[in-house]
């Protein structure tokens, strides 16, 4: 829930240029609902799609202040967010209403961006596996996993979402090692090349040992999305 009008054209603008040589990855700005329009605006005809933050299950319905899928589609949305830590904690979405709004915004022909991650307790419990496992089965168990061919999988443990503690690449790529294999028992070829990004603390100084790591494809950039330099620097470690 950041951004003002002004602020968000010298934002766009800075990444733009920083990102203007940069070609062999995708970038992503997933805006607030509002300035959806001025990020189309911005970023048509640039090397960096744009996106939202969230998305209702429903097409249309009389459901005041929902937003659906199709309507991001009308704002060249190519991206949506799906089942944030932040929308699942503090808006008590649960896994079955991430997996519905996931499979809406692939019918609208978005690339859903489905988040996953435990919270500090779930990992002293050794429930990790347990609670990201039961996340993406909520998708595979629904809509079979062919649907992961054409989504992006975020993997983001609450402990490390803005504690500016990451998880190390060791940690982050045993996850991501394990929501592949989960895919694979499922579609080995879908496993082997559906995009899992990592989200939590990721900033320009631990990204390029993060994105080394095998299973790990790219990041969910969170506070440092907001500052031009700091978001160039980790899309230049991914590119």
């Amino acid at each position: 829930m950041n951004g003002r009008i002004a602020q968000n054209q010298e934002l766009i603008l800075a990444v733009m240029n920083g990102l203007r040589e940069s070609s062999n990855a995708d970038y992503v700005l997933c805006v607030p609902y509002p300035y959806l329009g001025q990020a189309q605006s911005l970023l048509h005809g640039s090397n960096l799609a744009w996106g939202a933050q969230n998305v209702c299950a429903n097409e249309t319905v009389a459901l005041t202040g929902a937003v659906s899928a199709y309507m991001l589609a009308d704002y060249g949305c190519s991206y949506v967010i799906v089942g944030h830590s932040e929308r699942r904690i503090q808006f008590h979405e649960t896994d079955d209403t991430a997996a519905t709004r996931f499979s809406a915004a692939e019918k609208a022909g978005l690339i859903p961006i489905f988040c996953m991650g435990e919270s500090v307790e779930e990992r002293d419990s050794d429930w990790t596996e347990y609670i990201v496992g039961r996340q993406i089965d909520s998708i595979i168990r629904r809509f079979g996993a062919e649907v992961l061919d054409k989504a992006v999988l975020a993997y983001e443990p609450l402990w490390a979402v803005g504690t500016d503690i990451a998880a190390t690449p060791e940690q982050a790529q045993k996850v991501h090692k394990f929501i592949r294999d989960r895919i694979a028992k499922c579609d080995a070829t879908i496993a082997k090349n559906v995009r899992i990004l990592y989200g939590g603390s990721l900033n320009a100084s631990n990204a390029a040992a993060l994105f080394a790591m095998p299973d790990i494809d790219g990041g969910l950039v969170g506070r440092c999305s907001l500052d031009a330099k700091a978001f160039v620097d980790i899309c230049k470690s991914a590119n």
